[in-house]
C-alpha cells in the first residue's frame, strides 16, 4: 500500500528551488522561544505565477522521544497573479515566507513541508537542542 510518505521529496535547498528552507537558532535554553522562518527558493528561485506556484508551508515539531509530532502553522500562498485580465495579470503575488514564534521545552526536529502545484510535496528538516 502505497503512503503519503512515499511521495514526499528531499533535496538540498542550496540547488533545488522546491525544497523549504529554515532559518532558526540551534538551541535555546529550556521554556525558551524560538523564532522560526522557512521559505522556498532563497537560492534557486522558485517561480510564482499563476501556472507555478508554491501553495503553502506548514511548520512541524517531532520532540525527541515521543511518537507524534506537533502542528505548529500553516500559512497559504493564494495570490499568484491571477485576474479578470488573464493569468499573470493581476497586481498582487504572495511569497513563499512563513514566520513563526514557538515555545519550546524539549529537543527535537523541526519539519517544514511545502507544497509545489506541479510538482508536490517538498519537505526540509532541522535538529533543535533544547537544554
Amino acid at each position: 500500500m502505497e503512503r503519503l510518505g512515499d511521495h514526499v521529496q528531499t533535496a538540498d535547498w542550496k540547488s533545488e528551488k522546491h525544497a523549504p528552507v529554515i532559518e532558526c537558532a540551534d538551541s535555546l535554553p529550556a521554556g525558551g522561544k524560538l523564532v522560526i522562518q522557512a521559505s522556498v527558493g532563497k537560492e534557486v528561485a522558485h517561480p510564482n505565477t499563476t501556472e507555478h506556484h508554491i501553495s503553502w508551508i506548514q511548520l512541524h515539531f517531532q520532540p525527541e522521544g515521543e511518537k507524534f509530532s506537533q502542528h505548529l502553522t500553516t500559512s497559504e500562498f493564494v495570490a499568484h497573479g491571477a485576474s479578470a485580465k488573464g493569468a499573470n495579470q493581476g497586481s498582487a503575488y504572495t511569497e513563499p515566507f512563513i514566520a513563526a514564534t514557538v515555545t519550546l521545552k524539549a529537543s527535537g526536529t523541526i519539519h517544514a513541508i511545502s507544497y509545489c502545484n506541479i510538482h508536490g510535496l517538498w519537505e526540509s528538516t532541522k535538529a533543535i537542542k533544547v537544554g
